[in-house]
C-alpha cells in the first residue's frame, strides 16, 4: 500500500514510516525540509502543493483511500509536545495558557499506533478518520490534570507569547495548544476501535511515569 506520511521527518513520523516500511508498505513523505531522499517531497506548510487536493481527485475506482487526520500525539520522547509541558509543569509553569478555554483533542502514542494500523487492516473504512481520544477537554482542565499525576501543586499561566517562545526554542507548532480544537473520533469508534487511553488522567498517569523513565 502507498502511504503519504505529512511532517513525517520528525520523531513520530520516523518511528511511523518504520514500522509501516517493515510491514511492506511504500512510504511518501512530506517535510518542509530540503527534499533530500527518494520518496520525500518538500512543502512550505503554508502553501498547497498539487499533492494536497490529489488524494479526492485521484481516479482509483479499486484502490480504497484513507485520509488520516490526527490531534496532538502525546508522547514522552524527548523534544515533543508533552515533553514541552512536563518541562514547563515541573517547573511550576504548568498552569493555564492564553486563558485556557480552547479545547485541546490529543491522542496517547500507543493510541496513535493502534489506530494507523486499523484502516490498514479493514477494507471497510475509506475517507477522512480522526485520530484523537474521544474525550477532548478544556486546556485549563487539561494542565490540572497533568499537575496532578506530576505532583506538582502550582502552576504559574503563561500568556500566548510565553508559550510561543518555548515553542520556538522547541522547534514546534503554537498553534497545538493555542487554537482550539474539539475532534471527536467518530469514524474510529463506529469501527469498534477500543482506546487504551480514552481519558487525559489516565494517558497522563502512564505518560509522566515513561517520561521519568527516559521516554520509553
Amino acid at each position: 500500500m502507498k502511504l503519504v506520511l505529512t511532517g513525517g521527518t520528525g520523531h513520530l513520523g520516523q518511528v511511523l514510516a518504520t514500522s509501516l516500511q517493515k510491514q511492506g508498505h511504500e512510504i511518501v513523505v512530506v517535510t518542509r525540509g530540503p527534499a533530500n531522499g527518494p520518496g520525500v517531497l518538500q512543502w512550505d506548510g503554508r502553501t498547497f502543493g498539487p499533492w494536497a487536493q490529489a488524494l479526492c481527485e485521484a481516479n482509483t475506482p479499486a484502490t480504497r483511500k484513507v485520509a488520516l487526520r490526527s490531534a496532538i500525539v502525546m508522547s514522552p520522547e524527548r523534544g515533543g509536545v508533552f515533553d514541552i509541558l512536563m518541562n514547563l509543569t515541573r517547573f511550576g509553569l504548568g498552569g493555564t495558557i492564553a486563558g485556557g478555554r480552547q479545547f485541546v483533542s490529543w491522542i496517547h502514542d500507543r493510541d496513535f499506533a493502534r489506530a494507523v494500523d486499523l484502516p490498514l487492516a479493514r477494507d471497510d473504512i475509506s475517507g477522512p478518520v480522526n485520530l484523537a481520544a474521544p474525550r477532548p477537554l478544556p486546556q485549563r482542565a487539561f494542565m490540572a490534570a497533568l499537575r496532578t499525576v506530576a505532583g506538582m501543586p502550582i502552576g504559574v499561566p503563561a500568556t500566548a507569547w510565553m508559550f510561543e517562545i518555548a515553542a520556538f526554542v522547541q522547534r514546534t507548532e503554537t498553534e497545538l495548544l493555542l487554537k482550539s480544537r474539539r475532534v471527536v473520533p467518530g469514524r474510529l469508534l463506529e469501527a469498534g476501535f477500543q482506546f487504551e487511553h480514552p481519558a487525559w488522567p489516565g494517558a497522563a498517569t502512564d505518560l509522566v511515569a515513561r517520561w521519568r523513565q527516559g521516554g520509553n
